[in-house]
């Protein structure tokens, strides 16, 4: 199993250090809206929220998809 280290260097190159909703959407095969938010507003997904705009950091997208659970 790859470590996050050598997934961020894999996953979504394409992608900037850190994203908006709409990029996460993207990013998670284009969930909708209401789902991305309850993954941002439970913490299930790390962000920040400057204002009113959530910031989501690459790492924690990638977190969330690589965790074992």
């Amino acid at each position: 199993m790859l470590n996050i280290r050598e997934n961020y260097t894999m996953m979504f190159t394409n992608y900037p250090d850190v994203v908006n909703i709409d990029q996460m959407r993207a990013m998670l095969g284009g969930i909708g809206i209401t789902l991305a938010y309850r993954l941002l507003q439970n913490k299930i997904i790390h962000s920040i929220k400057i204002g009113r705009e959530y910031k989501i950091p690459k790492a924690s997208i990638i977190a969330y998809l690589t965790r074992n659970d």
